[in-house]
């Protein structure tokens, strides 16, 4: 059997502005249903859009992030159709001639073109509650960004890696929050499938409230396609909406062709004109882009893909890695004890890197006193929590605690001792040639001095008795 299988991707992406797209109504989150509107994002009659100069800003950014040409000029047009939340019984978005055009984005060697980006308002939220449909026109007029690609993805595994990406990366240039929940990030997938010859109609799937479900319902719609075109039957197309409960696509509504929106120029916006000038103050605000970033990582701090990715692609978090490096501390030191430590702390507090109250200065001073052996890794971790609960440094969790590493010979030595007596087998076979049973001594004296004692006297003394007979 000979399956080609298609896959485009339409993303709507909120962008990170205070106010709406063409009015001055807040886009903040959780407000009163109804309570962030107005005559221009209600559409009453003899109101005109004023265009918001920042969500231009911001639309730019994405679009060359995505290696996008930016198009001078662009123009705002109408897209009529009729719903309960649209009350001005259209939208003003870019049709013809859109911001942005002719990007890309390679994901695992595998480039994916991006057709366009355009900007466009967004529409209200119907809430379902029993027998009754609520609107919350809050929504109407908040900025967006519409990212298409081409038919370039093949699988529910592609178009997740892509989305994973493409939401780090907006996430980093800080255009978009990216929170699906809050609607903030909207993926709306089309598929088409082609078995031995006959071609289906392509279909969309909508109500996509994850990336993970992304996946999950492209994979199905994509047998379903084939099982269809097998049995002889005809793939329509067709809207469908993701059913997660029962993990199978649904019929919406027929597909509508561009033709059934009747695009027109918006009357009552000039063309969006764009300098040259503008494009390159907006190109050189761009940080180092996490893919770049990526790759100087692992060149230069040596570090695997899977630490530098876990680092690059957060832009505060890198940041705050390359401080603790150009601070004195080892690449990997650094690396690790960022992935292992702060980011499960934060993970826990639920907190940005940003609010996280160990500076990397007061984090290299704890990770230089590792590296120097005057403090175990283990008790490290236990005095940066200290620290994080306090907003002290190292030093002064060490005192507060009273956490005194253990260098004195004879101390060590007695404690040594005891554990060399409870453990005559070990010693034997020690000293029959079990070398690597040195670790096993070294979490044995660990325990008994809770992590104190300096670990490498405390190893150069063990090797000296057991080696002593």
């Amino acid at each position: 059997m000979n399956v080609k299988v298609k896959i485009g991707v339409e993303v709507h992406a909120q962008l990170k502005t205070r106010t709406k797209l063409f009015c001055s109504c807040s886009t903040e989150y959780g407000a009163i249903p109804n309570s962030q509107v107005c005559p221009v994002c209600l559409g009453m009659p003899g109101t005109l859009p004023v265009l918001n100069k920042q969500a231009v800003k911001l639309a730019i950014k994405a679009a060359l992030a995505l290696n996008c040409r930016i198009n001078e000029f662009s123009l705002f047009a109408r897209k009529n159709y009729f719903y309960p939340d649209l009350p001005k019984g259209y939208q003003i978005t870019q049709y013809q001639y859109p911001l942005a055009a002719n990007g890309w984005v390679d994901i695992d060697g595998h480039r994916i073109r991006i057709r366009r980006v355009h900007l466009e308002e967004d529409a209200g939220k119907i809430i379902h509650m029993g027998d009754r449909i609520l609107i919350d026109y809050n929504r109407c007029g908040i900025p967006l960004i519409e990212i298409v690609t081409e038919p370039d993805l093949t699988s529910g595994e592609q178009a997740y890696k892509y989305l994973v990406y493409l939401r780090q990366l907006l996430r980093y240039i800080d255009v978009c929050g990216g929170d699906m929940e809050k609607g903030e990030l909207r993926c709306e997938p089309n598929i088409s499938v082609e078995v031995d010859g006959l071609k289906g109609e392509r279909v969309e799937i909508k109500n996509l409230n994850s990336i993970r479900a992304v996946e999950k319902a492209i994979n199905y719609e994509i047998e379903r396609q084939i099982a269809t075109l097998r049995a002889g039957r005809k793939v329509e197309m067709t809207t469908l909406l993701w059913n997660e409960s029962t993990g199978k696509t649904e019929p919406m509504r027929v597909k509508e062709e561009e033709a059934d929106y009747r695009y027109f120029p918006e009357p009552d916006l000039p063309p969006l004109i764009v300098k040259p000038e503008e494009i390159a103050m907006i190109r050189a605000e761009l940080p180092e882009l996490p893919q770049n970033k990526l790759e100087r990582f692992v060149k230069t701090y040596k570090l695997s893909d899977r630490d530098a990715r876990i680092l690059a692609f957060n832009l505060p978090l890198s940041e705050y890695y390359e401080k603790l490096v150009k601070l004195g501390v080892s690449p990997h030191r650094a690396s690790s004890f960022i992935i292992s430590e702060v980011l499960a702390l934060l993970k826990r507090e639920k907190k940005s890197i940003e609010e996280l109250n160990v500076s990397p200065e007061a984090l290299a001073e704890l990770l230089k006193l590792v590296e120097a052996g005057d403090l175990t890794l283990n008790i490290a971790k236990t005095v940066f929590v200290k620290m994080e609960e306090h907003n002290l440094s190292a030093r002064e969790v060490l005192e507060r605690e009273g956490i005194v590493q253990i260098r004195e010979t004879d101390k060590l030595k007695e404690i040594i001792m005891e554990v060399m007596r409870e453990n005559p087998k070990e010693v034997a076979r020690y000293r029959a040639g079990e070398k690597k049973l040195i670790t096993f001594f070294m979490g044995q004296v660990m325990r008994k001095t809770r992590g104190q004692a300096n670990p490498h006297i405390a190893r150069q003394l063990l090797v000296e008795m057991l080696e002593g007979g």
